[in-house]
């Protein structure tokens, strides 16, 4: 019994060592990704920081300075200043960054955190070092998700920031509608569950590949067409509001549209008429009302979290069939 009490302590001690060291071993294998990372988010949240204070305020001051206000705007208003071009051009940073994240994660998880190590047998190496296949998995799958999940969370709240703060410039700075891409998918959860979905199928195309550089191209070619297919999808993952007007009327949602055109007296949906706002084009097709199908404000959340469940959906589907490939590989339980 005193035996078997000390043997568990020790055993326990020893995965603790093993796990430390694979932690160790991973972060020194891949210091380069991780201070790219690193330096990436420090430079997006450098722009974003910059653009939410200084870079604002030095935006408005121009604008006023300029003779422009809410109340009395001038034909020289729309047309921007230096402070103002500098102000986009932070916002443009901080979110191109957050946008592009996906395809960087993408392409490094497929080529160089498991082509690379399958290629060059450092991987092989690894499972003959008391550290299984099906660890060794987990620790490429952990590790990366905790440091991209913690960065790319930290972004979208300082753009979010950003976005609620200067929400008067809109018209007035450039700033877009809360369903254009660039914002709507990095002002909520979708940037992150984009990095882990881009995380897991680049490390599927890496088993499935084997090799560095066509891992890489085909974990890029998978992230760009799942988020090609979800922006399409975007406006169908929840239920619209529809707008009906009068002929002499344009529907005004304030939202993202997904379907307009005109309704018969039938009730019967046709698309505008090439005649529209001519005097008697209603009467002549027969048209008695105008219609939006759209998505208001109020559905940025419901939109966000559907699509964030897809995407997580996505990324588990994948780190389930890269486990079973590996399992079938290398004939260890997983």
């Amino acid at each position: 019994m005193t035996a078997m009490t000390t043997r568990a302590p020790a055993a326990t001690a020893r995965r603790s060592s093993q796990r430390r060291g694979l932690l160790l071993a991973l972060l020194r294998l891949h210091r380069t990704a991780l201070l790219f990372w690193l330096g990436l988010v420090a430079v997006a949240a450098g722009a974003l920081l910059w653009a939410i204070g200084p870079g604002a305020d030095a935006a408005w001051a121009e604008y006023r300075a300029m003779g422009c206000d809410e109340g009395s705007p001038n034909l020289g208003c729309d047309l921007p200043g230096p402070a103002n071009a500098r102000h986009q051009t932070a916002v443009a940073v901080g979110t191109g960054l957050l946008r592009l994240l996906p395809l960087l994660t993408g392409a490094w998880a497929g080529g160089a955190l498991i082509g690379r190590e399958l290629e060059s047998g450092t991987a092989q190496l690894a499972w003959t070092q008391s550290v299984s296949p099906a660890r060794w998995l987990a620790a490429k799958l952990a590790v990366p998700a905790l440091l991209l999940v913690t960065g790319t969370l930290a972004l979208t709240l300082l753009h979010r920031v950003l976005w609620s703060s200067d929400r008067s410039l809109n018209g007035v700075m450039g700033w877009r509608a809360w369903h254009d891409d660039g914002v709507f998918e990095v002002n909520g959860t979708i940037a992150a569950a984009q990095a882990l979905a881009a995380l897991a199928l680049g490390v599927l195309a890496g088993l499935l590949l084997r090799r560095t550089l066509p891992a890489l191209g085909v974990a890029v070619l998978a992230v760009m067409s799942l988020v090609y297919v979800l922006d399409d999808l975007r406006p169908h993952l929840w239920p619209v509001k529809t707008a009906v007007t009068a002929p002499d009327t344009t529907p005004g949602s304030g939202g993202m549209i997904v379907e307009d055109g005109a309704l018969t007296a039938a009730g019967a949906r046709v698309t505008y008429p090439a005649c529209t706002g001519e005097p008697t084009c209603e009467a002549e097709h027969g048209i008695t009302h105008y219609y939006a199908d759209y998505h208001p404000a109020s559905h940025f959340w419901p939109l966000q979290l559907v699509e964030t469940g897809v995407l997580l959906a996505v990324a588990a589907l994948a780190a389930g069939i890269a486990f079973v490939l590996l399992r079938r590989r290398t004939g260890a339980a997983v």
